[in-house]
């Protein structure tokens, strides 16, 4: 058995082939460039490999994505029809998104920002208390992340609720499904947090149509895509009023171009795509495991479907 890796961003991409030859010591796996001869390969991991791998190895059975996003990956237009994809279902990132959530959501309901600002300017004042049922939550895509984020909200005692296209959300988190449902799960939710793939029904979906429909004063917290948001409409809510504000860990360029606008806008609190990273223990043996049931002719789970995106 083959296995190429092949990644043109990942700072350490050199270190997979290792990581795998160790897991897989019956398996050939070699790190693959532009420049190396064709392998051959039966299989390849990648993270935003260049379109010239699917050119030069025509003999692959499957390709794993070092991520749980395929946008990129499916819109290669080398990457044969037929390939399957296998995506990441997890692999440490769950609990790494639910911590972010959790520090952003309780800096704004329990109003730590603002105590922050008067910690710097010497103020000692209490400020009203908010209510967490005042704080209801909707998050939009009920996958492995959507799920964990979910529960772990709910276990701190938030009122969530899950948006999806099949309607499915964890026992207890108030379910809703189909583009039918979604004005009533907005107009519950005042943080809105977006889980979804990027796919060209969602792609623009936090526009100023579905977020004016939020509850007044309402917060956004996007961790999928920058191509979900339309971030004029952002400003725009935002300086209505509607919005109170907003936390972004993804965007349309990525790094954010020095001078956005959103850089100076304190209502806006930006981090550089770290919210959850897929951490390599779990990842090497999640691919270990579906790697060998695959060989073995065994239906494994993470299959891409092409049609819906995800």
């Amino acid at each position: 058995m083959k296995i190429i890796c092949c990644s043109q961003t990942l700072p350490d991409r050199d270190v997979w082939p290792e990581l795998l030859s160790k897991a897989l010591p019956e398996a050939d796996v070699v790190y693959w460039d532009e420049h190396s001869p064709v392998q051959d390969a039966d299989l390849a991991v990648v993270w935003r490999p260049p379109a010239v791998l699917f050119e030069r190895e025509r003999k692959l059975r499957a390709v794993f994505n070092l991520g749980a996003g395929v946008d990129g990956l499916l819109k290669l237009s080398t990457l044969p029809p037929d390939l399957p994809v296998v995506r990441l279902e997890d692999a440490g990132m769950a609990v790494q998104m639910s911590e972010y959530v959790v520090h952003f959501l309780t800096g704004a309901c329990r109003q730590f920002d603002a105590y922050a600002a008067q910690q710097r300017a010497g103020v000692w004042q209490a400020l009203p208390e908010l209510r967490r049922e005042q704080w209801p939550v909707g998050i939009l895509g009920m996958g492995a992340l959507g799920s964990h984020v979910a529960r772990t909200l709910q276990a701190l005692g938030y009122d969530v609720a899950g948006w999806s296209r099949s309607g499915q959300a964890p026992e207890g988190v108030q379910a809703f499904g189909g583009v039918e449902a979604l004005p009533a799960f907005l107009a519950r939710t005042r943080v809105l947090i977006n889980l979804l793939p990027l796919t060209p029904d969602t792609e623009n979906i936090l526009c100023r149509d579905t977020l004016s429909q939020l509850l007044p004063g309402a917060h956004l917290i996007n961790l999928a895509r920058g191509s979900h948001l339309v971030e004029e409409d952002l400003t725009s809510l935002l300086d209505s009023g509607h919005l109170s504000g907003a936390t972004l860990d993804v965007f349309r360029e990525e790094p954010l171009p020095a001078g956005h606008p959103f850089w100076a806008d304190r209502r806006i609190s930006i981090t550089p795509h770290i919210a959850a990273a897929s951490l390599r223990r779990e990842t090497v043996e999640q691919i270990t495991h579906k790697v060998r049931a695959l060989m073995r002719g065994e239906p494994i789970t993470g299959v891409v479907g092409r049609a819906r995106g995800y």
